[in-house]
Parts: C-alpha cells; sequence; structure tokens
C-alpha cells in the first residue's frame, strides 16, 4: 500500500502517482486530501510548487468516478422528497423570498431588490398550466424558467415572465403584452412545448401569445419573482379559478416520464432516478490564465489515466480556441470535469451550453488573483445557480486554494459562500526559500551618467513622448526616461556577469515586455533568444511560447505578472524584475520561480532610486491601454503615474521582515557563506571534501586524542596503585 493509498486514495489513482516517482504526499496533500474525501469545504495555502493542485484534483477525480460508478451501476438514488403537490422551492430562491410552509405562497418584503424562486418540478414537453394570484399589493413577475435561468425573471435568455406593469420580459427585454395586474388579479400561466409558445391569461382572458419560439431543449419550471409583494398558486391540485383553454393541462397530472425534479437547480433526476446529463459536470475548476488552466488540465490527465469502467471525461475551456469545438465536445462527448478560465465559462453557461445543474465540487484555484481580475460577481452568481445539495443527497463542496487566504476579499468571499471551512494554511506568513539568492541592484542615473552616451538603446514606453528629456536636463522627466534605458542595459550586464542561459525576466507592462524582446533580439537574436507571454498575445502563441522555453529551445521567458502565479518550471536557476511588482506579494511569487527542488537560485531586482513615470491604464481608459497614448497623468484625466520603487521595496521589506542584499550595478554577487560555491540551478553544494581529504583531515586530531586518552589512562593507573600501596 502506497503513502496515498493510506489517506483513502483509490489504486488506481495512487498508481498513475507512482508512475510520476511521487513516494510521499506534500504537506498540503497530507492534509487536504482526506478533508476533501470527507465531504467538507477546504481553504488552502500553500508556496508555489507545494503540490496543492494535486491536493484538490486526487479527490475530485475519485469522488466524480465513484459517482459516476453509482449512477452506472444503479445504485444512485435521489434522496431529495419532494412533497405530492407542487410547491415552490425553499432551497432555489433569492435570500429575501419567503416560503410559505404549505410551498404555495411566497412573500418579498425586500423593497430595493427582486427576490425570485422555482417551482420544486417542471415539465419537459406537452402543454402546462398554472394559476398564480397576487395576494398584496408590490412589484411582481411570473412565468416560466428553465434552470440556467437568473432567479431575476426575465432577464436572460432562459426566462420567460409577464409582470404587474403590464410588460413580458425575456433577456432584460421588457415589451408592452397584455394590460397590467394587481392584487386579487388571477395569473394563468400557459407553455406549449410542442407548439413552443407561451401565453398568459388575466383573470380568464387570454392575452395571446407572449413569446414563440422558444428553446425546448431544456425543462421548464413555473417560476416568479417579487419586489415587496405576495403571490399565491396552484398548480392544479386544487380547482382552478378560470378553466385551462383546450388541451391544457395541470401541471400536477404530469406523467412521470414528462416530470424533471428541481433539487435546488439540480435537473439530472426524473423522479428519484439519477442520471448523468453530458452538458453538467459534476465539478468545475476556475484558474485565472490560460496557462494555469492548461497545466491542471494536463495534470488531471495524468492522475486519471488509470481510472476505467466507467471513463473519466475532462474538457478545457479557454478562450482563444474555438468556442464551436468545445460546444461539440459537450453535446457529443460529455465532460464529467471541467477546467477552464472565467470568460469562457460565462459564454457558454449564458448560452446554454452548460450546465451547473449537477455540479459537486467548484473550485477556485488562485481565488486572490481571481477577485482581484474582477471576477467576484461571476462566482457569486454561478455559486447562485449551483446546486447546493445534488439529486443523490450529497452536498456541495467548495474548494479555495489561494496565496493569501487572509486577504479580505478572500475572507469575505468565503464567510459568503462556503460551508464551514476547514482552514489548511501551510504558508503562513510571507517568507523566501533557503535556496533563493535575491539580491537588490539601485538603478542611478544621476550617478550612472552611461544612459547619455547610449548608441543602442532599448526602446522605451513612450510616456516622455511629449516631454523635453535630452542628456545634462535633471527634470523628473529627463530621470525617468534615463531609468528606462539603464534598465535595458542592466539586463544585458546581469545576464553576461552570470552566464544565464535560462531565466524568467519580468516586466511591469506588456509594452515592457515586447521592447525587451525586441532589444534582446536585434543585439543578438541567438545569444540572447526569448520569448514572450502576456495578456495580449494570442493564446496558440502564449502556449507555443511556454512549451518553447520549457524545452530549452529558447533562453529566457520574458512576462508580466500572469506567469508569476502557478506555472511549473522546473530547475530553473535565474529571474530578474525588471520592475518591482506593486503587489509586496507578488514579489514572493515571482522569485518563488527560481529555488525549486531543492534547487539554487538566483534572483536580481532592479530598483530605481527616482520616481519613474509609467503607464496606468484604469477603468476610466476605455480601451484600457489598446493603441491609448494619453501621457497625462491620472489626476488629470490621463492614463500615466508615478512609480515609486524605493517605496515598494521598503514594502516588500517590511513584509517580509527582512533587509534584501544590495549589490553593484556590476551584478556581482558574493557566494552564500553557508553553502560554500554556489552554483545556481544546482543542488547546493555541501561545505567539505571528498572522503580521502576528510581522513587526512582528521588523522592529525585522531593521533592527538589518542595520546590523550592514553595519558590519561596512565594517571589513573598511577593514582589507583598508589591507593592501594597506602591502604596495605
Amino acid at each position: 500500500m502506497t503513502a496515498f493509498e493510506e489517506f483513502g486514495v483509490l489504486p488506481e489513482i495512487s498508481k498513475a502517482i507512482e508512475e510520476l516517482e511521487w513516494t510521499l504526499p506534500t504537506d498540503i496533500q497530507a492534509e487536504s486530501i482526506p478533508l476533501v474525501l470527507g465531504g467538507g469545504d477546504v481553504l488552502m495555502a500553500a508556496e508555489t510548487g507545494s503540490g496543492k493542485t494535486a491536493a484538490f484534483c486526487l479527490p475530485i477525480i475519485q469522488i466524480v468516478w465513484e459517482t459516476l460508478k453509482d449512477i452506472e451501476s444503479g445504485k444512485a438514488k435521489s434522496s431529495v422528497k419532494v412533497s405530492p403537490p407542487w410547491t415552490m422551492s425553499t432551497h432555489d430562491r433569492g435570500a429575501a423570498l419567503a416560503v410559505a410552509p404549505d410551498g404555495i405562497r411566497v412573500q418579498s418584503r425586500e423593497q430595493k431588490e427582486w427576490h425570485g424562486t422555482r417551482c420544486t418540478r417542471g415539465v419537459s414537453g406537452g402543454k402546462w398550466g398554472f394559476e398564480a394570484t397576487v395576494t398584496d399589493e408590490g412589484l411582481c413577475r411570473v412565468g416560466w424558467s428553465t434552470i440556467n435561468a437568473s432567479l431575476d425573471l426575465g432577464t436572460d435568455k432562459f426566462g420567460f415572465g409577464f409582470g404587474g406593469t403590464g410588460k413580458k420580459s425575456n433577456n432584460r427585454q421588457f415589451d408592452n403584452y397584455g394590460e397590467a395586474f394587481g392584487k386579487n388579479d388571477v395569473i394563468t400561466c400557459l407553455i406549449d412545448l410542442d407548439l413552443k409558445e407561451i401565453k398568459f391569461l388575466k383573470n380568464g382572458v387570454d392575452l395571446g401569445v407572449a413569446f414563440a419560439n422558444i428553446p425546448t431543449n431544456q425543462p421548464y419550471f413555473p417560476a416568479v419573482v417579487l419586489k415587496n409583494a405576495e403571490m399565491a398558486f396552484n398548480f392544479g391540485d386544487k380547482p382552478f379559478k378560470h378553466n385551462l383553454p383546450d388541451k391544457y393541462l395541470p401541471l400536477v397530472s404530469a406523467p412521470k416520464g414528462k416530470v424533471i425534479v428541481n433539487n435546488n437547480g439540480n435537473v439530472n433526476s426524473t423522479e428519484g432516478v439519477v442520471k448523468v446529463v453530458n452538458n453538467a459536470p459534476q465539478a468545475i475548476i476556475i484558474e485565472p490564465s490560460r496557462e494555469l488552466a492548461e497545466q491542471t488540465h494536463n495534470q488531471i490527465k495524468l492522475f486519471k489515466k488509470h481510472i476505467k469502467n466507467p471513463s473519466l471525461r475532462e474538457l478545457l475551456v479557454i478562450g482563444g480556441v474555438n468556442v464551436k469545438e468545445q460546444i461539440s465536445f459537450l453535446q457529443s462527448t460529455g465532460a464529467d470535469i471541467i477546467v477552464g478560465t472565467p470568460g469562457r465559462l460565462e459564454d457558454l453557461i449564458q448560452g446554454g451550453y452548460l450546465s451547473l445543474s449537477n455540479c459537486r465540487f467548484f473550485v477556485l484555484d488562485e481565488a486572490d488573483g481571481l477577485l482581484k481580475q474582477g471576477y467576484t460577481d461571476l462566482i457569486e452568481r454561478l455559486h447562485k445557480q449551483m446546486p447546493k445539495i445534488t439529486a443523490d443527497g450529497k452536498r456541495l463542496q467548495m474548494i479555495v486554494c489561494s496565496a493569501t487566504l487572509h486577504a479580505f476579499e478572500v475572507k469575505k468571499m468565503a464567510e459568503k459562500l462556503m460551508h464551514f471551512p476547514t482552514w489548511v494554511d501551510l504558508k503562513g506568513e510571507d517568507a523566501v526559500p533557503e535556496t533563493v539568492h535575491h539580491v537588490v541592484v539601485k538603478v542611478d542615473p544621476q550617478n550612472d551618467r552611461m544612459w547619455g552616451n547610449l548608441r543602442r538603446h532599448i526602446m522605451t514606453d513612450g510616456v516622455h513622448q511629449l516631454d523635453n528629456v535630452r542628456p545634462g536636463n535633471n527634470t523628473p522627466e529627463t530621470l525617468s526616461e534615463a531609468v528606462k534605458l539603464l534598465k535595458g542595459e542592466y539586463v544585458l550586464k546581469a545576464i553576461e556577469e552570470h552566464n544565464m542561459d535560462r531565466a524568467i525576466i519580468f516586466c511591469r507592462t506588456k509594452l515592457d515586455c515586447d521592447n525587451l524582446e525586441k532589444y534582446l533580439k536585434q543585439i543578438d537574436k541567438r545569444k540572447y533568444s526569448c520569448v514572450c507571454l502576456h495578456g495580449d498575445r494570442k493564446p496558440n502563441e502564449r502556449k507555443a511560447n511556454l512549451e518553447m522555453f520549457k524545452r530549452n529551445e529558447v533562453k529566457f521567458l520574458i512576462c508580466t505578472d500572469v506567469a508569476a502565479r502557478g506555472l511549473d518550471i522546473s530547475g530553473l536557476p535565474f529571474m530578474i524584475n525588471v520592475t518591482l511588482p506593486d503587489e509586496k506579494s507578488n514579489y514572493v511569487h515571482r522569485i518563488g520561480r527560481v529555488g525549486r527542488a531543492e534547487r539554487m537560485g538566483l534572483a536580481i531586482s532592479l530598483v530605481s532610486t527616482v520616481p519613474e513615470k509609467v503607464w496606468y491604464h484604469g477603468e476610466w481608459c476605455k480601451s484600457r491601454g489598446r493603441n491609448c497614448w494619453n501621457t497625462n497623468l491620472t489626476d488629470v484625466k490621463g492614463c500615466c503615474m508615478w512609480y515609486n520603487e524605493p517605496q515598494y521595496l521598503a514594502d516588500i521589506e517590511d513584509h517580509l521582515n527582512i533587509t534584501i542584499q544590495q549589490i553593484q550595478p556590476d551584478m556581482k554577487v558574493p557566494s552564500d557563506e553557508f553553502d560554500g560555491k554556489v552554483v545556481y540551478g544546482q543542488k547546493r553544494q555541501q561545505m567539505g571534501s571528498s572522503y580521502k581529504n576528510h581522513t587526512a583531515q582528521m588523522a592529525p586530531i585522531v593521533k592527538d586524542l589518542s595520546e590523550l586518552e592514553k595519558h590519561a589512562q596512565i594517571l589513573y593507573l598511577k593514582r589507583h596503585l598508589t591507593k592501594a600501596s597506602r591502604v596495605v
């Protein structure tokens, strides 16, 4: 039995792990795997390269496979009991919407927001109707929705509503229809899934077809949304106040084959039988970048290598790939585990191609990065659409991985969405591994005047194109431009001094990356072979560039912070920060690219001694930097700011509670006295010498010890004999 099997990991998964030559679980794996297998929500933090991807992937693969096997064998039965009369759901509802104990009266006293709910059952074919009576004044919309619809009925393409103002609504399109209605009015909601029509009656009067050509690839559920209002429902278990039109039937008379159970948003069961749905995966894993998504997806393929009968289906959902291929895969092959980036996931869900109705696991990898990128609302929307209890009675599990679990945004999200999560924080305070030698080089344009005589220099970012910058002029703008020129030269100095043949070079902006790439290639394309990795490069190019660097086909990877998190590049000896990151935690992420697997790494940061003017395209910039050349400062409606690197350095040192060693512009780095001669990219060389030399060094010491021992024994004998003679 392997160490992983002792945690309850399947032998098939354990075999795949053995083939990867993993003998023992890492600390984060040892802590997290049993917790996830036990059914709990988990918040985990650990250093980059600690194995946290496997910490959530391994138990998810196992539980998803076991669930599929139970479904295949017929063991998975719906544990959710639905009362005989159709009722409005107490689970699939808005936070401020109350459902009466009988399930047929709903109320919301929230005056500023809309809150809705869906019925506990729906239908998948035929002609059906139900009645909704306005029992108190307020605003309401009533009608039909699929399970993918927002609870705010009529505001997306999956919900069809009729409101008290006399307007019908779908996909936020509000059009006049019929007439207004209010307290004591009875609205009959009709759906014809054969003719693909929805219409309404007011107090028995037919208002005509409201929606035609509705999609019928998903079941429909009675739905309502209220703002400070109240309504009561009749699904046909009591006589209707107004007769249904010819051929329409009450919902309660729908046969089993057409009834779909809404288990808190889960539509994978028809009257107690759990089924697999191609476009409804068991697990959703969200990554902040395409590269991380690809990396996690590849890990899953390796881990599930020996999983058979049933086989596990995984799908990578990222932008830059033809969306039609992903849609086709979902519809034909299907997916049990989906790894993706937020944008493309949202596109597929909004388009109705991806359903969250069977979701058992919701994973946010690098959650702090996702939240900083502005995906908080999306995460909350997706979470609302996921069933909190699956059809077979299992609770939705949420796993959050973050470099900074104690960040306010992550804490706030965890409190709101997670169910009593267990914190697995093996990271503690940010710290630099002992295998990383990190130093700072001050870039001082007032002392180093080389920038004024450069015949060949890096192309700068253009923020000073309207400023009168020239050698001899000591204005802040001139010194800022000088910093940009010097940093290009200092990068070359660092490469030359340490014979760097493999390094990641971090720049602050995509434009800086492009400029440095051009500069290195202009000097010597072969000697300084390099590729770029940032958001403006096409996905295929980004993937190809990363693979080229991993295969040692190029020496340097020039990138923004998109590559600072999670990318697994082994044996990397060098890293250069052309500019310090403005987020102090990103400093640790960046330099964490080197010094992995017990191999020594050198990280050099170039820090300007004077403020540098840089681009800062905020939310006010319509193009968010694309073809924008507004060089004014942000306080005068521009897209530039002054970057104070000495302050960022002080913040980083305060955060790490250390003073980072400073070296001279010649880039010479003294050896670490504890390691002897350091060879970056290789394991530490221990002090000492060979066995023979060691023996020779110890010989005189052993000889002295032998003489001392001999002398001590002689003294002992003399004293013992003297004492004995006195006694005699």
